[in-house]
């Protein structure tokens, strides 16, 4: 039996008010540099694979839900890059939260990349110098720490 989600109960008793979500999202390499990236049905921009944290999950548990709801990979995560806030993100036309994400490095331990639910519209791999424009701050945050190199950031500051 599948777990009522978290967010409809939240939403349920707060209706559009904004909230604190929490998130985790992974950067997938294809062994030669690029990215993978997903396409969004809602706003028809990218973003890294990821979501929203379900009450009496994990971090680790959310990232490897979440990517492979959406793109039908298992993921191992394999480092931690940081956290990350996007102040304002925005759902539909009223459905606002603060999001703190928590973002990973994942490797492919299974699975077959396809699109895998009705948030996605394309899955495709980006290098660092052809990337798409990014639906979030946290996610464009995360991909520049990873591309830097970075690790154990909170807002791009080591700690």
């Amino acid at each position: 039996m599948e777990k009522p989600s978290y967010i409809r109960f939240i939403r349920s008793k707060v209706a559009e008010a904004k909230i604190i979500l929490n998130a985790a999202c992974a950067v997938i390499d294809d062994g030669t540099g690029r990215i993978l990236l997903q396409k969004r049905t809602d706003n028809h921009k990218w973003g890294l694979p990821g979501g929203l944290l379900e009450l009496d999950e994990s971090i680790v548990e959310a990232v490897r839900r979440e990517v492979k709801e959406e793109t039908n990979l298992d993921i191992e995560p394999t480092r931690f890059i940081g956290v990350f806030v996007n102040p304002m993100m925005r759902w539909r036309e009223r459905d606002e939260a603060e999001v703190i994400c928590f973002s990973f490095v994942g490797e492919v331990v299974g699975g077959t990349l396809r699109i895998n639910d009705d948030e996605s519209s394309e899955l495709r791999y980006f290098g660092r110098d052809e990337l798409p424009e990014i639906h979030s701050v946290d996610n464009r945050q995360t991909i520049e720490a990873y591309f830097a190199n970075e690790e154990h950031l909170i807002e791009g500051r080591r700690f």
